[in-house]
């Protein structure tokens, strides 16, 4: 994964990295420690079918929340094959090997993540009569730097200067989409949940700009748990912000009044391809607790493991498996927003896995002058989709960090929640409408929605005028 975000820390990472200044003192670095467990490699299992399942599509609840289940009837979508569990028979057997551990298992895609600290351990699985594919998608490095909680302001800390009287600094993220008038008519993401993937939330549940939050709950879907999520990285502090935060005339998020649930997806240590698998079984997961919205600021396209690095012919929405993942969410009834990628600088330039995937909003990122900022990446697919979606401020766009600071940051990470949060308000306005109907309804109402390309996608929307489609208007 590579954080859609661009800080200036991270220069001075590259310049120093043995230490970093902050506030006028010196941090040092922690020392790096043993990989927890020694080494340890990961492998994907692609099965053949659900054999033996005792479940059924006629009793959905035993499998999916009675919210998943309403969501579904609601838009007029069914509970269909891919909904069943992995097989519990498959799993039993595979998990009876010695030096095999199950991690995860992805029902939409019937594939199982299992751990192993010993490749000789995985070969008898591939002649399972129900395994179809082996494949190693991570390997362990001897060391890393373990994390730790950053200090943080006991009060809120503001940059100086003019600030809007209702959203403070914050007035830029949402004015530039047109969401305010949203807010006015009171659709602020009330009755809507928000699932939000990154790879840490430093201090969410510590700094006072964050107490107000109605956060539903956590979960940690990454092979290597954490011992807390609010000890990881604050990248997701900063997205969560766009969205949640509610102090009046010093910041308001696009979506102050959803809840939340609040995901880690990623491995911010490594890069491989067992990210992807983290990414797919929590999205089965927020189906299955019946999230409306997936925010996702993450993004894949090369690896540690060099020869698992995707290339340019895979973006096309089905060849990764977090894109296959990412694609099948609408017909779950789902809108997932997105992050385009940060790789407009780069030698890879364009959109990353799953900015590629069908029916979802990949989000670029534009400057205060509504210009394209340089970084974002770029369409089309490989088959030829306009990507990005729309665009949104991220260049800069306002944020709070994990020390508890209102402040600026670069990224389509944040763009991407900005629009997250108000398409929970735009559902709200509309609750009948389907999440193919909503997405539409937001690409026509860009200001390039008449000739689309790929560094605006169909442009900046109007969240106004998307409300007046969705009636009709």
């Amino acid at each position: 994964m590579r954080y859609f975000h661009l800080a200036g820390w991270l220069l001075l990472f590259l310049l120093c990295p043995l230490q970093i200044m902050a506030g006028g003192e010196e941090l040092r670095l922690p020392p790096k420690k043993r990989f927890p467990g020694g080494k340890t490699f990961l492998f994907r299992l692609s099965l053949t079918d659900k054999s033996g399942t005792p479940f059924s599509l006629t009793r959905p609840t035993e499998f999916l929340s009675r919210k998943a289940v309403e969501r579904r009837r609601r838009q007029g979508l069914p509970v269909d094959s891919t909904d069943l569990p992995v097989s519990p028979s498959y799993l039993e057997q595979i998990s009876s090997f010695k030096g095999i551990s199950i991690v995860s298992m992805s029902k939409w895609n019937n594939t199982v993540l299992v751990k192993t600290g010993d490749v000789s351990k995985v070969k008898p699985l591939s002649n399972l009569p129900f395994v179809k594919s082996v494949t190693k998608v991570f390997t362990s490095p001897d060391s890393l730097t373990p994390s730790s909680r950053s200090v943080y302001h006991k009060e809120l800390m503001t940059w100086e200067g003019s600030v809007d009287e209702d959203y403070g600094m914050a007035a830029l993220n949402i004015d530039m989409v047109n969401g305010r008038p949203l807010h006015q008519m009171n659709f602020r993401g009330r009755g809507m949940t928000i699932a939000v993937f990154d790879g840490g939330f430093m201090n969410v549940d510590r700094i006072p700009a964050m107490t107000k939050v109605k956060i539903v709950g956590t979960r940690d879907f990454v092979a290597f748990k954490s011992d807390d999520i609010y000890q990881e990285h604050d990248h997701g502090t900063k997205v969560l912000s766009t969205m949640a935060v509610d102090i009046p005339g010093v910041y308001v998020g696009t979506a102050p009044e959803a809840e939340f649930w609040l995901l880690r997806a990623e491995d911010t240590y490594t890069e491989s391809l067992a990210e992807e698998d983290y990414w797919s079984a929590a999205a089965e997961f927020a189906d299955s607790v019946g999230v409306d919205i997936i925010s996702s600021s993450l993004g894949f396209q090369d690896f540690d493991d060099k020869t698992t690095d995707h290339v340019y012919s895979e973006l096309d929405g089905a060849h990764a498996l977090i894109s296959r993942t990412a694609s099948k969410l609408a017909s779950k009834g789902i809108v997932l927003v997105n992050s385009a990628g940060n790789e407009g600088l780069g030698t890879w330039k364009k959109i990353n896995f799953p900015a590629d995937a069908k029916d979802i909003l990949a989000v670029g990122a534009v400057n205060t002058k509504r210009m394209n900022a340089s970084f974002s990446s770029v369409g089309p697919t490989e088959d030829g989709r306009i990507k990005p979606d729309i665009m949104a401020l991220g260049s800069p766009a306002a944020i709070i960090s994990g020390r508890g600071a209102v402040n600026s940051d670069l990224g389509t990470s944040f763009a991407a929640p900005v629009i997250s949060g108000l398409v929970a308000c735009l559902w709200q306005s509309a609750p009948k409408k389907t999440a193919y109907q909503v997405m539409d309804a937001i690409r026509r109402s860009g200001d390039n929605y008449a000739t689309p390309n790929n560094v605006f996608g169909y442009g900046i929307p109007d969240f106004e005028r998307a409300y007046q489609l969705l009636r009709g208007k």
